[in-house]
């Protein structure tokens, strides 16, 4: 065993250790709740949707090359690389587009009761459940031709083309045009980054514009109207950008990847890494920006018994 492929190791291990007790805690939370009786709110409802696609990236990610990374390598075989990748693709995808969703929906919830925003918050916080859902039906559907360009290893010719993925390998035919698929399959990915920037923008613009309110009613020894959403947004904000910039690390690397026929062996192990580092670090965001969660989280903590 390399040491590169030693030091993934390592690094995958606590990041998946780290994320899926992150996921699984929150995944918990919202169906207790929804088990007492208790409806979840519409931001609840995108995060809960968020946390399962999280969960199902740091799963189909991290644990095979986890595996793979601790010398145990082409240990799946045809059904199962191609099942892999299509929930990687399923789950990434998912993760994309809720993300941008909570982005949007977070744009509509601080806006102004006098904007043109204001008329979609009753519309948007009944839309919120279909559209989640139609974001996992629209990706199981969409990646499901993936599988029909995956072949087993076995039967390469010159025909066929194999990228090796540490955990499985997969053939594609010669005449796959690799750059040219990664860009016609970015082109949502570039839409809801698009979205997403631009959301993230408005939101920090709206801040600054809240904050020098406050400062100006606090100079005129007014009491200042409270902004209950003010926490949720910040927390949003870090989600969003947090997204952003591992995606656009990840997606660069990728482009190369597809380009290029050859690859060193700690490359695909590095992508997978990255691909996982926002649902590993996304429901701690979640967990210190929301007070309902907290206060469970505390009383959790203080129901557990002491040995001392």
């Amino acid at each position: 065993m390399m040491l590169s492929d030693l030091v993934l190791g390592v690094f995958f291990l606590i990041q998946t250790g780290v994320g899926i007790l992150g996921n699984v805690f929150l995944l918990i939370l919202y169906i207790s709740i929804l088990l007492t009786g208790h409806r979840l709110r519409s931001i609840e409802c995108i995060f809960a949707h968020l946390t399962l696609a999280n969960l199902k990236v740091i799963l189909s990610k991290g644990i095979p090359q986890l595996i793979a990374c601790f010398g145990i390598n082409n240990f799946l075989d045809l059904l199962g690389c191609k099942l892999i990748i299509y929930f990687q693709s399923v789950s990434r995808g998912v993760s994309l587009s809720i993300t941008c969703l909570l982005s949007g929906f977070q744009v509509i919830t601080i806006s102004p009761s006098n904007s043109r925003c204001a008329e979609l918050k009753i519309k948007a916080s009944k839309s919120i459940v279909p559209a989640c859902f139609f974001c996992w039906g629209f990706f199981l559907v969409v990646n499901f031709i993936l599988l029909g360009s995956i072949h087993n290893s076995r039967y390469m010719n010159n025909n066929t083309k194999m990228w090796n993925l540490g955990y499985c390998s997969i053939l594609i035919p010669a005449s796959f045009n690799p750059p040219l698929f990664a860009i016609v399959f970015s082109i949502p990915d570039v839409i809801c980054l698009g979205f997403m920037i631009c959301s993230n923008a408005y939101l920090v613009l709206f801040l600054h514009r809240h904050h020098q309110q406050v400062k100006h009613i606090h100079g005129s020894h007014v009491f200042p109207k409270p902004f209950p959403e003010k926490r949720a947004t910040k927390a949003i904000l870090l989600l969003v950008s947090t997204y952003v910039f591992f995606y656009s690390i990840n997606s660069g690397l990728s482009f190369y990847f597809f380009k290029m026929d050859k690859h060193q062996p700690w490359f695909v192990p590095t992508l997978n890494l990255l691909a996982a580092c926002f649902p590993a670090i996304s429901p701690f965001v979640l967990i210190f920006s929301d007070s309902r969660i907290l206060k469970y989280w505390y009383a959790l903590w203080q129901s557990t018994p002491s040995f001392s």
